[in-house]
């Protein structure tokens, strides 16, 4: 067996278009066109997608305090700015913990909980 490529990551949602506000306006992802009967939204990042999948009965009660650990389940994107991804996320009232290993990376998480850590590429 020859894995190739990272196709995409699924993620739960509670509220799809309070998700699609977070990944649209706060991160700025592009939403690419999906034809699927089911609730969702489909983003595209280089060769990856990130699908956000509505799961109404997503508990938030489930989210991971950042507080405690940065090597919780996550989605690692690569940005070109922290401190302007840094500024966005505190400008959207976003919980923002940098990493504890001093790398230039931090993390964040949607409304739902998921955890997201961006990461100083280039």
């Amino acid at each position: 067996m020859e894995v190739v490529s990272c196709l995409h990551v699924a993620m739960l949602v509670a509220n799809l278009d309070r998700a699609i506000a977070f990944y649209t306006n706060v991160l700025g992802l592009k939403r690419i066109d999906r034809d699927l009967k089911y609730p969702g939204a489909w983003y595209q990042i280089g060769d990856c997608q990130i699908h956000l999948i509505e799961d109404i009965d997503y508990s938030a009660n489930d989210r991971i305090d950042l507080n405690t650990s940065t090597r919780n389940p996550h989605i690692a994107l690569g940005v070109g700015d922290l401190d302007i991804i840094k500024q966005q996320l505190l400008a959207a009232n976003c919980i923002v913990k940098m990493s504890n290993s001093g790398r230039a990376a931090l993390f964040t998480q949607d409304p739902d909980g998921n955890q997201i850590e961006l990461t100083l590429v280039g």
